[in-house]
């Protein structure tokens, strides 16, 4: 991708209206655009990292034997009266059709997946199942001043499995918490899984808590057992398992986990029959992933005063290569995009006609994970840096593609 083409809205400074270091810096740099309060355009940058993080997300849950789905966003007023939560659900969006018909707009899907599986379960034999689907969602949330923390529409991971009992349900918990330890680890983002009260069939939830001084959760922490409690459910000084002492600390919940039990099974009445040709509810568990929320707890955590700094497994384009010459002629450089392919790396190409502080200032704000300059000083060498080291290297072309072929083994890369 050239940069002379790409669509994009890089500013000299932060925008004065954001109060969130996420919206600043995906603003400034031009990964996203406020349209308003709570609502944010993916530019082209900011949506390459959206669609990698989605395929990275996409792939665990396929590896749990989770099935994709795709549900509506627009949910029937009825539904939302059968699980008395149209006036109880504050954040509910509510909108009335030309034929004066009530739907509500979708902030979560329990009230549509449930009436969905009692079309496809019957029997003891068609569980477990488990659906998923990466949808956006609607809120209506009185304090959108978090960037894409706290969104009034917003993309999501949720997952739904069914089971025969709860037992199962916890089993298949177990799997999806190890799913998400995995993703964040991919990403190198330090997560907690954290215990929190509202679990409907076991003692606690289950959320995933990045620490940062600007989140706006307070968790206690024991790292002698890696592991935290939410402030709802723990006031103490010392850790409930090891007995050490715990510390306080903010933090951005990313996503949890539920064992939902018979409830919302019990108001759509769907049951299965077991073996013995006996009715039952199905138990259910729901587990959240907050996507577009995770892109703002990476760059709350991920930046210095330059700019943003990509985990290499979503950095928009895995090479920035800036052409810091007067005179630039992109034929002169097709062999290095051949080794750039060769090797199934992404990149863009700054081959603008501005001033080569401007280049480098701009390389630093994107946060792309690799930078290779080529220029009339270096002739035929490269300079190479990654975003999140300080050293420099100058490579010839053959340092380079052995360079290249060591850091494509040492990096998971996600794939659009």
């Amino acid at each position: 991708m050239l940069q002379s083409k790409l669509f994009y809205f890089a500013k000299k400074d932060f925008p004065k209206d954001e109060e969130s270091l996420n919206a600043k810096y995906l603003i400034r740099a031009g990964f996203v655009e406020k349209l308003s309060a709570g609502v944010y355009h993916f530019l082209p940058l900011g949506l390459r990292v959206l669609n990698k993080l989605i395929n990275l997300v996409r792939k665990e849950m396929n590896l749990l034997g989770a099935q994709e789905v795709l549900l509506p966003a627009l949910h029937p007023k009825e539904n939302w009266l059968i699980t008395q939560r149209w006036e109880k659900f504050d954040a509910l969006f509510k909108i009335k059709s030309r034929t004066e018909n009530e739907y509500a707009l979708g902030p979560t899907h329990e009230e549509v997946i449930f009436p969905l599986l009692k079309k496809g379960i019957q029997s003891y034999k068609d569980l477990p199942i488990a659906l998923f689907q990466i949808q956006t969602k609607f809120r209506d949330e009185l304090r959108a001043k978090a960037g894409l923390l706290r969104c009034r529409e917003f993309i999501m991971k949720d997952l739904y499995s069914f089971h025969k009992d709860s037992k199962d349900v916890e089993k298949y918990k177990e799997k999806v918490d190890k799913a998400y330890l995995k993703i964040f680890k991919l990403l190198n983002l330090p997560v907690y899984k954290t215990l929190a009260s509202g679990g409907t069939f076991s003692d606690f939830s289950t959320e995933f808590q990045v620490p940062t001084e600007n989140g706006e959760d307070e968790i206690f922490v024991c790292e002698n057992c890696n592991i935290a409690w939410n402030r709802e459910i723990f006031n103490e000084i010392k850790c409930k398992n090891c007995k050490k002492e715990v510390f306080k600390t903010k933090a951005i919940e990313v996503g949890n986990t539920f064992n939902l039990g018979t409830g919302f099974s019990e108001k759509f009445q769907l049951k299965y029959k077991d073996k013995n040709g006996k009715e039952n509810f199905v138990f259910a568990g729901c587990y959240g992933l907050g996507i577009t929320r995770l892109i703002g707890a990476v760059v709350e955590v991920f930046h210095d005063e330059n700019g943003i700094i990509w985990p290499k497994i979503i950095s928009p384009y895995s090479i920035h290569f800036l052409i810091l010459k007067e005179k630039i002629k992109l034929k002169d450089y097709e062999k290095i995009f051949e080794i750039f392919e060769k090797f199934n790396l992404d990149f863009l190409v700054d081959d603008r006609k501005v001033s080569f502080g401007q280049k480098l200032v701009e390389s630093d704000l994107l946060g792309i994970s690799l930078r290779i300059i080529t220029s009339d000083k270096l002739k035929d060498k490269f300079e190479v840096k990654l975003r999140d080291k300080k050293d420099v290297k100058i490579l010839n072309r053959n340092q380079l593609v052995n360079f290249l072929k060591d850091y494509v083994s040492k990096v998971t890369f996600s794939k659009i």
